[in-house]
């Protein structure tokens, strides 16, 4: 199956295009998948994992399903492959491309939080899993991102009943000869999960996402954040709040040389809505302005998905697959070039 060019430009506010999206060849599932892990490896594409609803809507009594599976795609024109499968089925934990392969941290099932981590490697047509230190809890619904070499995870949650989010942080050389997990300062704000990561400008960003509190009836229900911090070896400091809250974008946020990119997410404006009444997740596309250290608006998506990985692969930002609304997934992915001059 060829890819099927689609293109779509979004626009700046001052009307200059920020980048052009094009779909690539659709996952061979007729569903997609939600938290599913990616990344590249030897210039393929890997996307392993996640979880989706196979049979019937959760609104319906359908039962959410995870899966082992890892597809590569090894050049934009190719076709999918299934590659192999991944040590357990496993969803929502911290993935990014480093070195040969795709490493892949934490995560969950439908009765655990894991602190696994490994690698996967696509080698000569095959896959190979390389065992890493684990974390030193388990923990999914967490963000990450690589600096350097230096790969940097943040909150999520330790158990699937949790009913709080974690405030904690962890780094990891991966160039070290000895691989060891470092717990790091917490940042000011709140405990956080479903937070967007960005590696820019030499620090380690963390974006928005979603807190725990105890509701009305003793419910627990999310408390949708817009702060913003980064850290660097100077520790952390707070930067401009988002212009509204984003949870569960894709991360890493996708970057160019003035900035970086969140690829819309849920603002919490239709917490309430019916799963089958929900209309998607917010479209606006903002920009990080290195300059003026602002946010501004950068277009808006034809197709918005959360709780799915941004991957850099060559000049593209890949999100493969990804959750079109609460229950609702989506095949197709979609790569997006951004322009180095706004």
């Amino acid at each position: 199956m060829m890819a099927i060019m689609l293109s779509v430009v979004i626009f700046a506010s001052s009307d200059a295009p920020a980048g052009e999206w094009n779909r690539l060849p659709a996952l061979p599932d007729k569903e997609g998948f939600a938290g599913p892990f990616a990344g590249v490896s030897n210039g393929a594409l890997i996307v392993a994992g996640g979880a989706n609803f196979p049979d019937k809507k959760p609104w319906d009594g359908g039962k959410k399903v995870w899966y082992d599976t890892v597809f590569v795609l090894e050049k934009p024109n190719s076709e999918w492959k299934v590659a192999g499968k991944l040590p357990r089925p496993l969803g929502y934990g911290v993935c990014v491309t480093h070195g040969t392969g795709v490493v892949c941290v934490g995560g969950s099932d439908m009765d655990h939080h894991y602190a696994d981590a490994f690698r996967l490697d696509w080698r000569d047509g095959k896959l190979v899993t390389i065992k890493f230190p684990s974390l030193p809890k388990p923990l999914a619904n967490a963000c990450g991102a690589l600096v350097g070499d230096t790969l940097y995870v943040a909150g999520g949650q330790e158990k699937p009943d949790s009913k709080d989010t974690l405030k904690l942080a962890w780094k990891i050389d991966l160039a070290a000869t000895e691989l060891k997990w470092k717990q790091i300062d917490a940042w000011p704000g709140s405990g956080r999960m479903l937070a967007v990561a960005a590696s820019f400008d030499g620090a380690f960003w963390l974006l928005g996402g979603a807190d725990l509190v105890v509701g009305k009836g003793e419910k627990i229900e999310r408390r949708y954040l817009k702060d913003a911090y980064r850290y660097d070896d100077k520790g952390w400091k707070r930067v401009a709040d988002l212009p509204y809250s984003v949870v569960a974008a894709p991360s890493l946020a996708s970057t160019n040389t003035s900035g970086f990119f969140i690829l819309g997410g849920d603002d919490g404006s239709q917490v309430g809505v019916a799963p089958d009444k929900h209309q998607g997740f917010r479209k606006k596309v903002i920009r990080y302005d290195s300059k003026t250290k602002m946010w501004v608006e950068a277009g808006e998506l034809s197709a918005p998905r959360v709780t799915v990985p941004c991957v850099r692969w060559n000049a593209l930002w890949v999100v493969p697959s990804g959750e079109v609304r609460p229950g609702v997934r989506s095949p197709e992915v979609w790569s997006f070039t951004p322009k180095n001059k706004e």
